[in-house]
């Protein structure tokens, strides 16, 4: 920054504008160089003040976001960020993130509602944290998809099955391994994922528990840790197989078709859905419906949802208030606790 002279004998003074991103010139007024002086002592206290945006373009900004995000999150979630980025980009091309205004971001969730819902829903929720992080870095000075609302649609409760439609599905399985894979999300709710990566080291034998952790060849969801008890029909489970197994190398995986070989989640996934429709149980019903069903059982069993939650792995309650309506506590009886 510094003070020029026009050749009508008026100063100026040229600074770099980081949210243009190029160089601009601002008339003092003054034609007196001590007048001028103050004018520029002025303007450089104000740019003080004021907070530094700085330039970034919408691509550029995505890249720098998916790289901070492939190391902080799972794929599928760098899947979602990658694809809003993708259709957000399309619609208005790749300008300034500070000329992203909230008239053009509504007009872009708005189109995409009219045709799928589910979508908008999808890169609202993704964009606004992305855009958060951009105001975090000092790239905005608001986020602009904060004041978008999408019309409110009303979220379906998660499909569950009973410990009897699990029996007749377990009863129609031939395969298993397939079996145990089945009896394990039914009984602890982990993710299919989680399943077919889990190795023998994972198993605590003496305590009876499962330990979820990540790894430099797997990270869960959200990329926390936790701990899942064996009730009596997995420590059964474990047992049979234990006994199928010559020598137990810890690092094998425990479910597997050839030893040492990670079972594919699409093989296991396709044969669930087989055995469902081959049983003529609910046409939603899928894999995840085991990890619903576990914690959906747990909570009309009074379990409390902040260890359900633990149990999930969720990162927030909130997602797990999901299963709060099956809680089957009268409200007569929880008042009466105060008599």
């Amino acid at each position: 920054m510094y003070l020029g002279k026009r050749s009508n004998g008026i100063y100026f003074v040229e600074f770099f504008d980081s949210e243009e991103n190029r160089k601009r010139r601002v008339s003092t007024g003054k034609r007196n160089k001590r007048e001028a002086n103050l004018f520029l002592y002025s303007f450089k206290e104000n740019q003080k003040k004021n907070k530094k945006i700085i330039y970034k373009s919408l691509v550029e900004y995505r890249d720098e976001y998916v790289k901070f995000v492939a190391e902080a999150y799972s794929k599928n979630y760098l899947t979602s960020i990658k694809l809003s980025f993708r259709q957000f980009i399309k619609f208005v091309d790749d300008v300034p993130l500070k000329k992203i205004t909230i008239p053009k971001t509504q007009q872009f969730l708005s189109t995409v509602y009219i045709k799928a819902p589910k979508a908008a829903e999808l890169y609202s929720r993704t964009l606004k944290a992305s855009f958060n992080r951009a105001v975090d870095w000092g790239y905005l000075s608001e986020n602009p998809f904060n004041k978008i609302k999408l019309p409110s649609s009303k979220k379906p409760y998660p499909i569950f099955i009973t410990k009897s439609e699990f029996k007749k599905i377990i009863d129609n399985t031939q395969d298993s391994e397939m079996r145990d894979i089945f009896y394990t999300a039914f009984n602890t709710g982990m993710r299919l994922g989680e399943l077919v990566n889990m190795k023998w080291k994972s198993i605590d034998f003496n305590n009876q528990k499962i330990y979820i952790q990540n790894s430099n060849s797997f990270a869960t969801k959200n990329k926390r840790d936790r701990v899942i008890p064996l009730n009596k029909i997995m420590q059964t489970v474990i047992a049979n197989k234990l006994k199928k197994v010559s020598s137990i190398v810890y690092d094998d995986f425990v479910f597997s078709k050839i030893r040492g070989i990670k079972i594919n989640e699409d093989y296991v996934s396709k044969a669930f859905k087989k055995i469902v429709r081959l049983c003529g149980c609910d046409e939603r019903i899928h894999f995840h419906t085991l990890r619903h069903s576990f914690a959906s059982n747990l909570v009309q069993k009074g379990a409390s949802i902040y260890i359900v939650k633990e149990l999930m792995g969720h990162s927030d309650v909130a997602t797990t208030q999901i299963y709060a309506h099956l809680i089957k506590e009268n409200l007569e009886d929880v008042v009466n606790l105060l008599d």
